[in-house]
């Protein structure tokens, strides 16, 4: 069985698929394929007020567009000095056509001047698993943590290289993929929704 992950990045197809199981219960082989794998179809804006409405947006559409079992997801960094922000905005949170550097810039600015136990943040995802008429499942995944002082490790992408992990010294760009698998809020989303998808005939 075909599954489609709509994403077109790379990094997020890749840490995803190393979570999701290769096998329904009955034995049956799942096949995951990207936005790329599939001819690049162009997903519908983000217009939801939430991450769910978001997450569930972009699954039943790809969903009917394609006519196979889509999975997408939403992540949000809600950082409680910000009462919350980015939020829903987490990709863009410096402006429509901002990257990474300057979403991260904004972030650190904003915090700038406050001790650790101030910058308490967490990270929660949304994902969700549509059949091919439109009807969607979604889970959650959270992971608590900290906003550092400034940019530490190698790995990862987005925010990953300021969120400290609560209980630990390390980033998450620290960490390598298989203890980033461990514990991330995309892992413990997509483990939930694992079990959805062992279900599937």
């Amino acid at each position: 069985m075909k599954i489609l992950i709509a994403t077109g990045n790379e990094h997020k197809f890749k840490e995803i698929t190393a979570i999701l199981p290769r096998q329904t219960q009955t034995g049956e082989h799942l096949e995951y394929v990207s936005l790329k794998d599939i001819g690049g179809l162009r997903l519908p804006e983000e217009t939801g007020s939430t991450l769910q409405e978001n997450a569930e947006l972009k699954a039943c559409f790809a969903a009917k567009e394609t006519g196979l079992w889509t999975i997408s997801d939403d992540t949000g960094l809600e950082v409680d000095f910000l009462n919350g922000r980015p939020g829903v905005h987490t990709a863009r949170y410096a402006g429509e056509h901002a990257d990474t550097a300057d979403n991260n810039r904004k972030l650190l600015n904003e915090l700038e001047g406050l001790f650790l136990g101030k910058r308490t943040a967490r990270f929660r995802t949304i994902a969700c698993l549509s059949d091919p008429q439109g009807k969607a499942t979604c889970v959650e995944g959270v992971l608590d943590g900290f906003i550092g002082f400034g940019y530490r490790g190698e790995n990862g992408f987005g925010y990953d290289p300021l969120f400290i992990v609560e209980g630990t010294t390390k980033t998450l760009a620290d960490m390598t993929d298989q203890e980033k698998n461990a514990i991330s809020h995309r892992a413990k989303a997509f483990a939930n929704l694992s079990q959805e998808l062992i279900k599937l005939a």
